[in-house]
């Protein structure tokens, strides 16, 4: 058992939501027990009981129960994990960094997983005072993802994006032949709970642009790269099915028939790369261009698609 810590907040924490702090101080515990520390009222703020979304300003104290700390060992992102993930760095000052993130891994713990991408890079850098997602990547999607390593920095790059001012760039395979020339797509989006789940196209959703432009047509397919003004959940996967043209992979929005063609050819996930990240450094304004290469399962799979044109049709 650790024992009572009381945690006085700095202006690095200060903003924070008292959930994420906590999941923060108690590294590898699972989600499940902080939420229970929580409503229990173990976890006090000044003295006082809180609820998970309440905003820790600087001066305050934290009051952190004893917890067992066996499942925070058993739950804790692997070594391995996280000396990959500090050879795929592609930026980092001291307000920013940007990681090519891998396909297959989560951007954060949750629903069933003790872990995920933020909590392995905490980890190995134990002495980071701050270190929060920018933005999120779907598990299944690699490539460039930006970190903030203060609040300061998490404030402004959160406003840019906002602003439309972070321009995101994504190669993602198509399952069609996708027109010449740029291919807006400028559908709301609405996110749905339940059994189905997923995101739809709706006229009452949250405003989503997305531009395709070809750049490859292998086997009657085509490599498409997909920027986006916005940043909603899912939304080249579902502006591409409006489109009639699923990403490659895809095992919610896709065609069926070609995902299994696809398998034969050596794809074994979703086909959607975050390439390119273009932004203006509000800290120095200085000009920031990220690029990610398409990864080397992906680039094989269009290998083997060149050595077969139009093999794979539109199914119906």
């Amino acid at each position: 058992m650790s024992g009572v810590k009381q945690v006085r907040i700095g202006p690095e924490q200060a903003g924070q939501r008292v959930d994420n702090f906590l999941m923060r101080q108690l590294k590898g515990v699972p989600r499940s027990l902080v939420y229970r520390l929580l409503r229990s009222g173990q976890v006090r703020v000044d003295g006082r009981r809180v609820k998970p979304p309440r905003k820790l300003n600087e001066g305050e104290t934290v009051r952190i129960p004893p917890v067992q700390t066996r499942a925070a060992r058993d739950s804790q992102p692997p070594e391995a994990v996280q000396r990959e993930l500090g050879q795929r760095i592609l930026y980092e000052d001291e307000r920013l960094l940007v990681v090519d993130k891998p396909s297959g891994l989560a951007v954060h713990g949750g629903s069933g997983l003790p872990w995920g991408l933020i909590e392995a890079l905490r980890q190995a850098r134990p002495d980071a005072q701050f270190l929060e997602l920018v933005h999120r990547l779907d598990r299944a999607t690699s490539g460039c993802l930006m970190l903030a390593k203060r609040r300061s920095a998490l404030r402004d790059l959160h406003q840019q994006l906002r602003e439309g001012d972070v321009r995101k760039r994504y190669l993602a395979l198509l399952s069609g032949a996708l027109g010449r020339g740029p291919v807006p797509v400028e559908v709301p989006l609405e996110r749905r709970s339940g059994p189905a789940g997923g995101v739809h196209v709706s006229s009452v959703g949250k405003a989503a642009r997305t531009v395709f432009r070809a750049v490859e047509r292998p086997a009657g397919l085509t490599l498409a790269e997909a920027d986006i003004a916005t940043g909603r959940t899912h939304q080249i996967r579902v502006h591409a099915a409006h489109l009639g043209l699923p990403v490659a992979g895809d095992d919610r929005y896709g065609d069926r028939a070609i995902n299994r063609d696809l398998k034969r050819h050596g794809l074994k996930r979703l086909f959607l790369h975050a390439s390119r990240l273009e932004l203006t450094l509000p800290w120095s304004g200085q000009p920031l261009t990220m690029d990610s290469p398409l990864p080397p399962d992906l680039q094989a799979v269009l290998e083997q698609l060149a050595d077969q044109p139009k093999l794979i049709k539109r199914k119906g």
